[in-house]
């Protein structure tokens, strides 16, 4: 096991805050002394079926745990799940069913354990302890906790203030949570920076079931794509760790320049001293390192260099794709005005949409530019229709 200071230094990185970090040292010390790991929680409530990279950030950061011989303990929130986190919400979240909750939570663990270490992991689900507590049980926890405290959240105090509806279970979500930390004796409880309110509160839940409080590690919400909102599924502006290695590259190369020294630090494994160096050479070549390395981590070296160079061919040398899909036209559309086209082949979601395509120069069949979304051209098999940087069809006309 590394030293102390060695360990603080590994997991420091990209940090945002350590509530509060002398108590951290402390724990570190005494499981140096008696060979004894940290327990590390995280928990996840499984909303969705897929994890995106600012998820990942704090996925990556518990494997660092693991690495430096310390149990991640893993709680799937099958049951908190069913309440729903009001964290950064304006309104009530629907309540999904326990049936959805853990068809979810199939393939989180599925794509979990690529960056988590599954002989290291302890996964538990919340059920298994939430489920047996009693009316007295949820009075003592309620009993912990003021209404005035509460309302301090900001998601709460705005909606309070804007007279939105707050419902009473969702005051029962940070308490759950907190539970989840005396169940399974949480040394340290890993999270979002949004994630401060909950975490705090499994501090003073733990001290009221007699035990020793744990240490808050909260790392950064990752900007998504758009450059403004953090990451989020219900934004559009995410990478899944899942996709195509191609698709993530792309992806990665849309973001704004100013992202890429966020997203080195916390996306990927490069010292700090070589992101320096990075940033410090053309903007281009530096973002191309970056969505290599993302790809590297996820889909390994070898799709990491064929994602690159298909990026070069395509989008710096403009040549075709190595592979574009196959679209299937009837021989009646031919007589269609392009944005007619466009939709009925569900290239575009829309014909507005595809009118603001064609009136930007986005759109090009068989490389040359179309300028009015009302002219009929004739489509023949084998034609090649490009939207945008990164969307491409041959087509074949069915006889």
């Amino acid at each position: 096991m590394r030293t102390v200071d060695e360990q603080l230094q590994i997991l420091k990185r990209g940090v945002a805050e350590i509530v509060p970090e002398d108590e951290l040292r402390l724990k570190l010390e005494r499981s140096a002394k008696t060979g004894k790991p940290l327990r590390v929680k995280l928990g996840i409530d499984p909303t969705a079926s897929d994890i995106h990279l600012g998820f990942a950030v704090v996925l990556r950061k518990l494997r660092q745990w693991q690495d430096l011989g310390h149990t991640a303990v893993l709680i799937i929130g099958d049951r908190t799940a069913t309440i729903g986190d009001p964290t950064g919400r304006s309104e009530t979240r629907p309540q999904l069913s326990l049936d959805e909750v853990r068809r979810n939570a199939e393939t989180y663990t599925q794509q979990i354990f690529r960056i988590l270490d599954p002989e290291r992991t302890e996964v538990r689900y919340n059920s298994e302890w939430l489920d047996k507590l009693t009316l007295s049980d949820l009075v003592f926890i309620a009993s912990q906790m003021t209404v005035a405290r509460m309302l301090e959240r900001d998601d709460f105090a705005q909606r309070f203030k804007n007279e939105q509806p707050i419902a009473l279970h969702e005051f029962l979500y940070p308490l759950m949570q907190a539970y989840d930390s005396v169940a399974i004796q949480a040394d340290v409880e890993m999270g979002g920076l949004d994630q401060k309110f909950n975490i705090l509160t499994g501090r003073d839940i733990q001290r009221a079931y007699g035990q020793e409080p744990q240490v808050a590690f909260l790392m950064p919400l990752l900007i998504g794509l758009d450059g403004v909102r953090k990451m989020s599924k219900s934004f559009g502006n995410y990478i899944g760790i899942a996709e195509p290695p191609q698709e993530m590259f792309g992806k990665v190369m849309r973001i704004p320049d100013e992202l890429m020294r966020q997203w080195f630090i916390l996306c990927t494994d490069v010292p700090e001293s070589e992101v320096d160096e990075i940033l410090a050479g053309h903007p281009m070549e530096a973002k191309k390192r970056l969505a290599w390395e993302i790809v590297k981590l996820y889909h390994g070296e070898d799709e990491a260099n064929k994602a690159k160079a298909e990026f070069e061919r395509v989008f710096q040398q403009r040549e075709l794709p190595s592979e574009i899909p196959t679209v299937e036209v009837e021989s009646e559309l031919r007589q269609m005005p392009i944005a007619d086209l466009l939709v009925a082949l569900e290239l575009v979601p829309s014909k507005n949409e595809a009118k603001r395509l064609i009136s930007e120069g986005a759109v090009e069949i068989n490389g040359k530019r179309i300028t009015d979304w009302r002219e009929i051209i004739p489509i023949n098999t084998g034609d090649i229709i490009r939207i945008g940087k990164r969307k491409f069809a041959r087509l074949v006309v069915l006889q």
